[in-house]
């Protein structure tokens, strides 16, 4: 497994705002997790509500959870809700199966983390989070 380093998350985070100003979008809250489910980093603009560092690091963590971006799970919540209840209980709650959450993967293809993003709409959260891992010469997959 590649490690995600705290510098490479950082750079992640950085671009993730950077692409939020230039859109225009609401105060975001940005969680990077490592493969292992684990935070590596997060990072909450100024006004954004109390709950983003939760709810982003829900969506990072669905993907990772699945295997799959979180467009794909939200896909998939919709065809089996009773799978991701599931998942959900298991995981104690921590999957909140909806857009926003991104995979990171390496050159070779093996997932190394996931990017959630919360605090605008579902697709501007999820450009944002492809800005930034993108921008970290990491691959996206939001499914």
């Amino acid at each position: 497994m590649t490690a995600l380093p705290l510098d490479t998350a950082r750079t992640i985070i950085d671009a993730a705002f950077a692409k939020g100003a230039e859109l225009k979008l609401k105060p975001l809250g940005v969680s990077v997790l490592d493969a292992g489910g684990h935070l590596v980093a997060f990072a909450r603009q100024d006004g954004a509500s109390f709950l983003r560092p939760q709810m982003s690091a829900g969506k990072a963590y669905g993907a990772l959870s699945i295997g799959m971006g979180g467009r794909r799970v939200e896909a998939f919540a919709k065809e089996r809700p009773h799978l991701i209840a599931g998942v959900s209980d298991v995981s104690g709650g921590k999957v909140l199966p909806v857009v926003g959450g991104v995979l990171i993967r390496d050159k070779a293809g093996e997932i190394v983390g996931a990017v959630g993003i919360s605090g605008d709409t579902s697709d501007n959260d999820e450009a944002a989070a492809i800005a930034g891992i993108e921008a970290a010469g990491l691959t996206a997959d939001a499914g």
